[in-house]
């Protein structure tokens, strides 16, 4: 199903999807071609996604502005990433275990919060970047991103890799990298992917240590 395939969807005016769908906020943020493990208890989210799985449709995952990812329903931040469904599996009796893909981003229009306490959204999916190649003095994230997909045991990214892209790099590299949940959601708002290459070389120019002579 395509990203902007909904049940509910339609064409904004200016000619980018609008959809309405759920919205699983949580203390994590998911990135385009990103690949995240949830665990499902609760209610609300369970039957989000029997909804999801019977419609083959995606919910939207975006970082909590405030407060937690249970009991009653926290405010989202409004930019965040549609969740396609890849895997699920039931241990038991009222849990999910779930891998989801990341989609396209999307921007918050309208919320409401649906009986049960599960929040909804009218979002406004976003165009992303044409694929660029990755300047030649940003080569060493490149670099950065193989080596720390190796010394973490992820040798195997996720699929399709490109590590010629700038997209790619720069969302792959701000997943692993540890910067703050608030400083990954500023990474995934920025529309230009070079400005997310550069705020990343600046990042860690700042946490390279200087040697004087």
């Amino acid at each position: 199903m395509n990203d902007a395939d909904s049940a509910t969807g339609s064409t904004a005016d200016n000619g980018q999807a609008s959809l309405e769908l759920p919205l699983f906020p949580l203390g994590a943020v998911l990135f385009p071609g990103g690949v995240c493990s949830l665990k499902v208890f609760e209610p609300r989210y369970l039957d989000m996604v029997a909804t999801c799985l019977r419609r083959q449709s995606p919910f939207g995952i975006c970082l909590i502005a405030s407060g937690s990812e249970v009991g009653q329903p926290a405010i989202p931040h409004p930019v965040g990433t549609l969740a396609h469904i890849a895997e699920v599996e039931v241990p038991q009796l009222g849990i999910m275990m779930l891998v989801v893909r990341g989609g396209r981003r999307f921007r918050i229009e309208r919320q409401s919060r649906a009986a049960g306490g599960l929040l909804r959204a009218v979002v406004r999916v976003l165009d992303e970047a044409p694929a660029r190649p990755l300047p030649p003095a940003q080569q060493a994230l490149c670099s950065l991103l193989q080596k720390l997909a190796a010394e973490h045991k992820r040798s195997q990214l996720p699929e399709p890799q490109a590590f010629d892209d700038a997209s790619w790099v720069g969302y792959r590299l701000t997943e692993m990298l540890p910067l703050q949940p608030l400083a990954k959601q500023k990474l995934l708002e920025l529309e230009d992917p070079l400005l997310r290459l550069q705020a990343l070389s600046i990042w860690l120019s700042q946490r390279t240590p200087t040697h004087r002579r």
